[in-house]
């Protein structure tokens, strides 16, 4: 199988959201499973992921991207009748070809349970979606190396991640998509959690929260380019869960 991820671009208003999410939990949803795809997830930026602010919002006068579908093929030049679902909804998209690691899951941290919840119901918490960029003048062996090998554990020690999913892109998909080197999904408690950043950056003192920034920026700094980051809150549903 392959995974293939769909990003949405809009306005961003929280109204805007909760229209787009009705649409793509029923009628996109359902083009979907009627394209065979084996899993499904839809991410959206509506009026509940908005109670918590972007940690990487876009310049003003630029689109945020507000929503993520991920969808799992036998092969993705088999994808027409997914992006025909998607352009249904009038939005600017684009899709990607993804290379997944499940890096931590709902139960395998100290700050969620194991998911019990059904397939289509709303996740708890909330999720961020970054856009994230290689630093020019670094190579790809060094950049995987620094993301996977250091960001990503020190990240999970600094930070209360309920769920991480890492996405190195492969190549675009659609005609026109942005370039992008990865997209991480990463899911937080509470909208709390990501606008307070004592809860952010799992802090008790000032001075705990000081040294943790410390160490998160300078292990950021090295593997990614922050002038192109781009991130979004997200209501997260796990529509087809992968067996």
């Amino acid at each position: 199988m392959e995974k293939l991820i769909y990003l949405l671009w809009g306005a961003g208003t929280p109204e805007e959201g909760d229209a787009l999410r009705e649409r793509m939990l029923g009628e996109t949803a359902g083009h979907l499973d009627a394209a065979d795809v084996h899993g499904l997830v839809i991410n959206v930026h509506d009026s509940e992921a908005a109670e918590a602010p972007s940690p990487a919002p876009p310049p003003p006068g630029e689109e945020p991207h507000v929503a993520e579908i991920g969808v799992w093929l036998d092969c993705y030049e088999r994808r027409d009748a997914v992006e025909e679902a998607i352009a249904a909804l009038e939005h600017r998209f684009a899709g990607y070809l993804v290379v997944e690691s499940l890096y931590d899951d709902y139960g395998t941290t100290p700050h969620a349970s194991p998911r019990d919840w059904e397939d289509g119901c709303r996740s708890p918490g909330v999720l961020t979606v970054a856009l994230i960029h290689r630093p020019a003048g670094l190579d790809r062996p060094e950049w995987i190396e620094r993301w996977h090998g250091t960001q990503s554990p020190v990240s999970a020690r600094l930070q209360p991640r309920t769920r991480y999913v890492r996405n190195e892109v492969v190549r675009p998909l659609t005609e026109g998509a942005p370039a992008i080197d990865g997209i991480v999904d990463e899911a937080w408690p509470s909208a709390r959690h990501v606008a307070d950043p004592m809860l952010f950056f799992n802090a008790t003192s000032a001075d705990e929260l000081d040294a943790n920034v410390s160490r998160m920026m300078e292990s950021v700094t090295a593997c990614l380019d922050l002038a192109r980051l781009r991130s979004s809150t997200m209501s997260e549903y796990l529509l087809r869960s992968i067996a």
